[in-house]
């Protein structure tokens, strides 16, 4: 019998402790924890904006930090803007921000046919680039983008996604949003603009640093003259009821 217990506890001895999981195993449990972590903080900061008027974005710091001075900003509510800002920004940027989900694929593959010379990006990716991201060409950032437009699309009504573009967007060197563009070149508010003032500014949104709403050359007159056709046929067609006060 004694022999026995001790060849039990030889053999009890003999076998390896439990170590838990390796050094692969213990990386990727990390790996997936800051992953999962990842998604959770972005899918709520993204809801905070949904209710929550961002006070600035990166590439307002950074035009600050360029210019030396504080850029020009004033926050202005969708009902504060007048109907036609809304629709011509629609109308020259984006004719089909109601009926996509983020993404244009029809404009990105056009875009791409195109070598590039014209922009695919929809409104939504431009609010997404402007709010969490940085400007300029990168892999990377294009990828982000692609990821959280549809977040932020699944998450924000396309009437906040446009009010909250129309107050970031750059309409001259350190003017952002459409109601300090509206002082800026016309001394009025922005729920005053006429539909020909609306369509100046719309047409400024591709290249503000170099194009005027105060001196307009012939060629932005003509193409503020297409918006403002496209904003009256967005509103004839119900493209623009996603963001119209009568929409649900």
């Amino acid at each position: 019998m004694a022999k026995r217990a001790k060849k039990s506890q030889s053999s009890k001895s003999s076998k390896p402790a439990d170590r838990g999981p390796g050094p692969l195993a213990r990386v990727r449990r990390w790996t997936l924890r800051l992953i999962l972590g990842a998604c959770v903080l972005t899918f709520l900061i993204v809801s905070l904006f949904a209710v929550v008027d961002p006070p600035t974005t990166p590439y307002m710091i950074q035009e600050t930090h360029r210019l030396d001075r504080p850029v020009t900003r004033e926050w202005v509510d969708m009902e504060d803007i007048a109907p036609v800002m809304a629709r011509a920004a629609v109308a020259a940027e984006d004719a089909d921000f109601c009926r996509h989900w983020g993404l244009d694929v029809t404009a990105i593959r056009a875009a791409m046919e195109d070598g590039g010379k014209r922009g695919g990006s929809t409104i939504s990716q431009q609010v997404v680039k402007n709010l969490f991201l940085w400007h300029g060409r990168s892999y990377v950032r294009k990828a982000l983008e692609a990821g959280l437009t549809p977040v932020m699309e699944a998450v924000w009504p396309k009437r906040r996604i446009l009010e909250v573009y129309l107050n970031i967007a750059e309409f001259d060197e350190g003017i952002f949003g459409v109601e300090a563009a509206s002082q800026h070149y016309f001394g009025i508010p922005a729920s005053e603009l006429s539909p020909t003032q609306a369509g100046l500014l719309a047409s400024l949104l591709p290249a503000p640093k170099v194009r005027s709403a105060s001196e307009p050359s012939s060629e932005l007159r003509d193409r503020a003259g297409q918006i403002v056709d496209g904003a009256a046929t967005i509103a004839r067609d119900g493209r623009a009821a996603c963001f119209e006060m009568t929409a649900g």
